[in-house]
């Protein structure tokens, strides 16, 4: 878990803004910088709480995310009465009961109901925040024929008084094309101008061109953080070597550390990304 108050948040309010004044992180705790707040994000792909041991565990999936600290998560593979494979849960609802926080879900495949009078069939992605969400949205991202449906999930944040855009996606596995197009979209829905985080998993690494308008618009938050462990790469779980879940931050927010959880790697298919990020 991260500190709250790291030696590194020195150089960090130079960077942010002036309105931080001359203070540095020795003597001020990080999250009551005027003007400013620290928050811990992390993505994680849970691939509906099915680990790599091939154990259903939602509540393994809850461990992982409360012993991390984060203070807003981006899920991705999220099922919601979906199928026997993760016994009709209501995965988003369980994980924000089993860890106290607000939740909001953006049903992506959303089906009718198996049966009438029953739950409709979905299945998407979330956001876990242990502070108020004040509004949330999904849209549904470009789709080419017989490529799944993905989307973008948006969340606005109070965060102690501050109004911040934290946004989730999945772009799609199979087709470079329909990533080429929604990168552009995503980069169109959130624009620049307010503080806000994007987290992940984009199926590409950063250097694929699909990434570059990513890339071009924000700060990729492994690559630019103060203090970065390791190499980035979170998939596949037991053995990392692709870097596809990422942290983005708009140019309003600062990141200052990432790390890639090494915790219960059998409890999916992908490992999270923590990272903490100054807004």
């Amino acid at each position: 878990m991260f500190r709250r108050t790291l030696p590194v948040l020195a150089a960090a309010v130079g960077l942010a803004a002036a309105a931080a004044g001359p203070a540095t992180a020795d003597d001020v705790p990080a999250d009551r910088l005027p003007g400013h707040r620290v928050l811990d994000v992390m993505t994680f792909n849970i691939h509906h709480a099915q680990g790599t041991d091939d154990v259903l565990d939602l509540r393994r999936v809850a461990n992982v995310i409360r012993k991390s600290g984060a203070d807003v998560v981006g899920l991705q593979e999220v099922d919601k009465h979906y199928s026997a494979r993760s016994d009709w849960a209501d995965q988003p609802a369980e994980l924000a009961e089993l860890l106290g926080y607000h939740v909001v879900f953006g049903a992506n495949i959303d089906n009718s109901p198996p049966a009438p009078g029953g739950h409709r069939v979905q299945y998407g992605t979330a956001i876990l925040s242990r502070y108020p969400i004040t509004a949330s949205d999904n849209t549904w991202l470009y789709k080419s024929p017989g490529q799944e449906q993905r989307g973008l999930l948006h969340a606005t944040l109070d965060v102690h008084g501050k109004k911040v855009e934290f946004y989730n996606t999945h772009l799609a596995a199979g087709s470079q094309a329909d990533r080429l197009q929604q990168t552009a979209q995503v980069v169109d829905l959130i624009g620049t101008r307010k503080p806000g985080i994007l987290v992940g998993d984009f199926n590409a690494l950063p250097a694929a061109p699909e990434s570059r308008p990513l890339q071009n618009a924000y700060t990729d938050a492994w690559a630019k953080s103060l203090h970065a462990r390791g190499d980035g790469a979170t998939y596949p779980a037991q053995s990392p070597t692709e870097r596809i879940d990422l942290i983005y931050a708009t140019r309003r927010v600062t990141p200052l550390v990432a790390q890639v959880l090494k915790d219960d790697p059998a409890a999916s298919d992908h490992r999270p990304l923590l990272g903490k990020v100054l807004v």
